[in-house]
């Protein structure tokens, strides 16, 4: 979607953005799109833009898990794995399993012990605790899990752990990796199951962890069937592998899609109560969406593993009971406002450091003494939005260095990582290209991250200044009716590799503003003579967006905005609301 022309005029906005169109390729393969199909103008723009052609619309705005799901076996060691985990089953083996503790980590778990539950088994699951144990598996605990366990299942963690697996090993129990990391040189030994092995063919690297369980699962029913054995019902647990994907930030093309659409299906049933805890708690008054499961239910789901009890999110998942589910989701909800404000203190003590220095490199980072672990991901992740390249945050104690990064797209930053692990500047650092985790020598800060910094620019990630805002097209305030969403919507879910459809508005007048919730603005546009349409700014009661806006209103000035569409039933009502992002002075 290159153009030459800043669309609406638009060359630098409020926020210092191109606003850049569809170009005349997208245009034409739009208008062709929309006279064969008869879809919406706008829907056909976006999939036009996706590169979907014409004849693929259908299936593609409806994709069935059944077109899309793989055979299992084409995953290296699936067979293996799948053999180890049903034998364990008919034998009535004691199995333990090992997760991560964030959503991807605790759906797996779920995932995992749900269906050993439905052959009768109860594993024990285990997520260990982010200060005491850090990441993934570690010695004692393999070791104690592998005395009284025939085998351990280790999900969304593992590959990188040679001697706590080999601990297992030596206790006596078998294990079986099911992960999406980044491998090292050498495997553990042990059934690893990760699309991303080097000797892996399959093409299903951007999987979350939860979806290659998933995948495991289908292949022991499957085994199962040769036994005269009918495995649990797979497709009612997708509302775990969706969650999953779309917290873990997966890629959201073909496989992924399937996976979260079905799972959006299956959670609208309210049939778990986990997840119908938390979204009342969350004050979701309509079936989510995969915004809610990114931005409402991960983070509550997260917030155990962050700064409380590492397994709460697991449990909360896992269990079956109504109350235990309520008294878990409010827990999961006090920790997340919690969570939030000590965000929000290490955002703003991050971006003045980073500011301090000079910051036209490719990488741009920060550390500090007593930052909470539980937070330096997604501090990570916010300074990356906002400089626009790779972040890196580090949470400091006198003994060691924890943190963690996010990247952009093209930038293989869990590669940088392992590669500057494996020469002795890291303690320990894994992940994938677009996140990843590190220990360092509270000493060796500032050489590690220069190091970081010359491979990550040897890849070609440079300081790119804000970057583009790029809108499918302009409406009226009176064209953002619900309608209009759900038909964007139909091409969704949204994610990496397929963004969210972003609107203009053009020359509207704000009026009605004000400050609500934790630093969000409220504020309503309008033309002359037409309906007018709610619209919100997050986190941008302190920004020139609210300035800007409070000015515009005040001499009742014309601004086009920008921003994504989406369903407000707050109250009742059913109407369309536009998450504010951006502003521009027409032209």
């Amino acid at each position: 979607m290159e153009t030459n022309s800043a669309f609406l005029g638009v060359v630098q906005s409020i926020t210092g953005r191109r606003w850049v169109g569809p170009d005349a390729t997208v245009e034409r393969a739009a208008m062709r799109m929309a006279q064969v199909t008869g879809l919406p103008d706008l829907v056909a723009r976006q999939l036009a833009a996706n590169g979907i052609e014409a004849e693929q619309a259908e299936s593609y705005l409806a994709p069935k898990l059944r077109d899309l799901m793989p055979d299992p076996s084409t995953v290296t060691a699936m067979d293996a794995a799948a053999d180890r985990l049903v034998h364990a089953v008919r034998a009535r083996q004691k199995i333990a399993v090992f997760g991560d503790y964030d959503v991807d980590g605790g759906a797996s778990v779920a995932l995992m012990s749900g269906w050993l539950q439905g052959l009768g088994l109860t594993a024990t699951p285990y997520i260990p605790d982010r200060i005491d144990e850090g990441y993934g598996p570690n010695v004692p605990a393999m070791q104690a899990l592998g005395r009284d366990h025939d085998l351990i299942v280790c999900v969304d963690c593992g590959t990188l752990s040679h001697e706590p697996i080999a601990a297992a090993r030596a206790a006596g129990a078998d294990v079986v990796i099911v992960d999406h990391h980044l491998p090292g040189p050498t495997l553990p030994d042990a059934i690893v199951v990760n699309p991303n092995r080097a000797d892996d063919g399959s093409g299903l690297g951007h999987l979350c962890a939860a979806g290659v369980v998933f995948l495991l699962l289908v292949a022991c029913n499957r085994a199962l069937r040769a036994h005269d054995v009918t495995g649990p019902d797979l497709l009612a647990m997708l509302d775990l592998v969706a969650v999953a994907t779309v917290a873990d930030v997966a890629p959201m093309l073909g496989l992924n899609r399937a996976f979260v659409r079905q799972g959006l299906i299956v959670m609208s049933r309210r049939d778990r109560p986990g997840m119908v805890a938390l979204a009342d708690v969350a004050g979701l008054t309509a079936p989510p969406t995969a915004g809610d499961l990114g931005f409402t239910l991960g983070p509550r789901i997260n917030a155990g593993g962050r700064i409380g009890a590492a397994d709460l999110g697991a449990r909360l998942l896992m269990t079956a009971d109504d109350h235990e589910a309520h008294a878990l989701a409010e827990r999961l909800d006090v920790l997340n406002r919690e969570r939030r404000e000590i965000e929000a203190a290490v955002l703003d003590a991050a971006i003045e450091q980073i500011e301090a220095r000079p910051t036209n490199g490719a990488l741009v980072w920060a550390a500090g003494d007593g930052w909470h672990p539980g937070v330096v991901g997604i501090v990570a992740s916010r300074l990356k939005d906002k400089f626009n390249r790779p972040a890196v945050v580090i949470g400091l104690s006198e003994a060691e260095g924890k943190g963690s990064g996010r990247s952009v797209p093209g930038i293989d930053l869990g590669a940088a990582v392992a590669a500057l692990t494996a020469e002795g500047l890291l303690g320990k650092g894994g992940g994938h290209k677009m996140a990843a985790g590190l220990s360092v020598d509270p000493e060796k800060v500032a050489k590690a991250m220069d190091g970081l910094e010359a491979k990550l620019a040897q890849q070609g990630a440079a300081p790119l200044g804000p970057k583009d805002l790029r809108l499918l097209g302009a409406i009226a305030p009176a064209g953002a009716t619900p309608d209009l969403v759900e038909q964007l919507e139909a091409a969704g879910p949204f994610g990496p590799a397929n963004p969210a459809p972003r609107l203009g508005l053009v020359d509207v007048i704000p009026s009605g503003l004000r400050t609500v919730g934790d630093g969000h603005v409220q504020v309503r546009f309008s033309v002359a003579g037409q309906p007018q349409v709610s619209a919100i700014g997050f986190r941008a009661a302190e920004s020139d967006i609210a300035k800007v806006l409070e000015a515009a209103a005040n001499t009742r000035r014309p601004l086009h905005a920008a921003g994504r569409l989406e369903i407000d039933d707050w109250g009742g009502r059913r109407k369309a609301k536009l998450r504010l992002e951006d502003l521009a002075e027409p032209t």
